[in-house]
């Protein structure tokens, strides 16, 4: 005769639960990360230092070897250079909110995009910078303490380049490595043949050009440079400029005389792609040509290098060798066609998440 004890209710469930394992934890919220280039906290000449050393010491934007690069960095870059890109931004500041226009309408873009988004109260919308303020490192980790475990990184670049997207993903990755429990990631790709972003442009070009007193001859597509040796070893991202160029030429109905590529922001000795924006400009205008507009395909939002370099320098240069009417075509920034681009996009990529 075998003798059995009762069963204790309250022990068995105990047993069934350390079985099963704790409860799943519940999904958390989505975060999405708006990430641009970068931006000076000043125009003086210690947060231009910090903000052109933090930039210029990226072994992803200049690829030369340290004991090479950092004594020509540190002697002679570093102590000319804040002072004249100081110069540079003085002349755009956004002198009512204290900061240059790349961060004003960084944040533009990520306040429309909340709204856009009411329709998703589980994705919150941040921005940041790879160079400057605020950084990539302080946004994620805000982000996973409003309780994101997923964030959605959105590298404001149409056109991949290891100097540009890689290096705003690489500085994201560095954040999570000091975070415990790191989110899960994606990025969103490039999107330089997308027809929402082709239709963006266009629509944009044309408005502009209609606003205008004259017709330009010669429309100019100017593209931010990278230097050939970095193409040369497999960067996609001339491929890629050329491509948008030849989808927004279809999309105008323009031949490849009336819409150009070039290549501006040349930096240092070595050869960058080409053609170069400022010696086209000279050289149409030498050739007879009147009038041109520029347009920055390359560049999410207006900054030093459209409103500066193409809106004075471009203008300047076209001018002096002959030309007489000049217009710079203003990026998508934060227009209505510029945000649908960005929601069409995120939405398209956070599928599966919301």
């Amino acid at each position: 005769m075998t003798l059995t004890s009762p069963i204790d209710p309250k022990a068995a469930q105990a047993a069934g639960a350390l079985l099963a394992g704790p409860a799943p934890a519940k999904a958390g919220k989505v975060g999405m990360m708006l990430i641009n280039l970068g931006t000076p906290d000043g125009t003086d000449f210690k947060p231009m230092w910090r903000y052109l050393r933090e930039f210029l010491s990226d072994p992803r934007v200049i690829e030369l070897n340290k004991a090479i690069w950092y004594p020509i960095l540190f002697g002679l870059v570093l102590t000319t250079r804040p002072k004249k890109s100081g110069a540079n931004y003085a002349r755009i500041w956004n002198r009512e909110k204290n900061e240059s226009p790349l961060r004003t309408f960084t944040r533009a873009q990520a306040e429309k995009l909340t709204q856009a988004f009411g329709d998703l109260p589980d994705v919150v919308v941040d921005w940041a910078m790879r160079y400057g303020n605020p950084s990539t490192a302080s946004v994620a980790q805000k982000l996973v303490e409003q309780g994101c475990d997923r964030i959605l990184s959105f590298p404001l670049y149409p056109q991949y380049s290891a100097t540009t997207t890689a290096t705003a993903n690489d500085q994201l990755f560095r954040a999570l490595m000091k975070i415990r429990r790191a989110p899960a990631i994606r990025s969103v790709p490039p999107y330089y043949d997308e027809p929402v972003y082709i239709e963006a442009l266009a629509r944009s070009i044309e408005r502009h050009l209609a606003s205008l007193d004259f017709a330009p001859e010669v429309v100019i597509t100017s593209y931010h440079g990278i230097p050939k040796p970095y193409s040369d070893k497999g960067d996609p991202y001339q491929a890629h400029c050329l491509e948008t160029t030849r989808l927004l030429r279809q999309k105008l109905g323009w031949d490849e005389k009336k819409l150009i590529t070039t290549f501006q922001s040349r930096f240092g000795a070595q050869e960058w792609l080409q053609p170069y924006t400022d010696v086209t400009v000279e050289k149409l205008a030498k050739d007879g040509v009147k009038s041109i507009a520029i347009v920055n395909p390359g560049f999410s939002v207006d900054c030093i290098e459209t409103l500066d370099e193409i809106g004075r320098e471009a203008a300047e240069t076209f001018h002096h060798a002959g030309g007489e009417n000049f217009a710079h075509i203003p990026c998508l920034n934060d227009s209505a066609e510029g945000m649908a681009v960005i929601e069409a996009l995120a939405r398209r990529e956070l599928s599966g998440w919301v």
